[in-house]
């Protein structure tokens, strides 16, 4: 029984993205995303027009996940997904579905909390990566709907540290980028022009948040009447300086994030530091987090790309995990919208 392959098939829909993956053990067979390009005309995802379109990804995107995996689905272990926190329209499809493979395949059913996979991602046993965090280290999930400092002391002992108070960093990065007139999802593209740009060319106030506690509301204010007060002046202003412009912004952003990630391993004494979620696959943060490990001594830990943005691999490692301890699930689970680390 030591020896036995455990198969995973894994899914993710938790936001607009459907996901599907197949791990062998801790490695990844395949890891299938299917995007939804229908939000792009409204600036920002629609839930129910989310939750439709995953009832019509899910199918095939399992089916290409068992494809390129070369395995049949009888030979399936289990079943994880994603119970939350996330749109509760677009959990249910990926509960609902999950529930019924597993029943009619007759294998255990594994639930997954969202925000604890962007941690243990980096558990996945990839050559590319082959550092893995050390018991116990510090998490930094920064994502579209999260922003959390989170002490792992174990595969599922987390504590959250810090949190933020009212919007997410990736919003703060999308709502800038809307600011600025460019399309959704404008994160990457702020990310993009930022790396043209010069960080100190305009000055973005740093909001002052007790703890290891964040707030983006009032930067993302500040950096709309800044906008305002500028075109007001001049209506080329962005065009003329939207490399500058975009630069500043990830600068604040990256130093709110930064200071609190050094003042949280200051208070723990815990100098192992990783990140996740969709936005630690910015340029910005990435170089931070590596001029940190050589100014302050820390040792970091920065995920593939493919595995920062929402995917199933990092469902199916946690699903992996829970298989090893024998933490299944049964069939009258519902999906949960807010759901704590801490939860789990």
């Amino acid at each position: 029984m030591e020896n036995k392959t455990i198969y995973i098939l894994a899914i993710e829909s938790s936001c607009d993205d459907t996901s599907a993956a197949v791990l062998s053990n801790d490695k990844t067979l395949s890891n299938v995303v299917a995007t939804q390009k229908i939000h792009e005309e409204y600036g920002g995802v629609v839930p129910e027009l989310a939750s439709r379109a995953h009832q019509q990804n899910i199918v095939p995107v399992v089916h290409q996940a068992l494809l390129k995996a070369n395995i049949d689905k009888k030979q399936l272990s289990a079943i994880a997904f994603t119970r939350g926190p996330g749109l509760m329209g677009s959990l249910l499809v990926g509960t609902s579905f999950s529930k019924s493979l597993a029943l009619g395949l007759e294998i255990p059913l594994i639930e997954v909390n969202h925000m604890q996979a962007h941690i243990l991602a980096h558990f996945i046993n990839d050559e590319s990566t082959p550092n893995r965090p050390v018991f116990p280290f510090l998490a930094m999930t920064i994502s579209g709907g999260h922003t959390q400092i989170v002490l792992v002391k174990d595969y599922f002992k987390m504590e959250v540290l810090g949190q933020t108070l009212d919007d997410a960093v990736g919003e703060a990065f999308d709502k800038s980028a809307k600011i600025l007139g460019l399309p959704y999802p404008g994160g990457p593209l702020l990310d993009k022009y930022a790396q043209l740009g010069n960080p100190k060319a305009f000055i973005f106030p740093k909001p002052k948040v007790a703890d290891l506690n964040f707030s983006f509301s009032g930067l993302k204010t500040s950096i709309l009447y800044f906008v305002q007060r500028e075109t007001k002046n001049n209506p080329n202003f962005i065009q003329e300086n939207r490399n500058d412009i975009c630069a500043s912004i990830q600068y604040t952003i990256v130093k709110i994030l930064m200071d609190k990630l050094k003042k949280a391993v200051k208070i723990t004494g815990i100098n192992q530091v990783a990140i996740g979620g969709g936005v630690s696959a910015n340029s910005g943060i990435r170089s931070a987090l590596k001029i940190a490990e050589k100014k302050e001594g820390w040792t970091t830990y920065i995920p593939k790309f493919e595995y920062c943005t929402d995917n199933a691999a990092m469902i199916g490692i946690v699903g992996y995990l829970k298989y090893k301890k024998g933490s299944f699930t049964q069939q009258d689970i519902s999906a949960k919208a807010r759901y704590s680390i801490q939860e789990s």
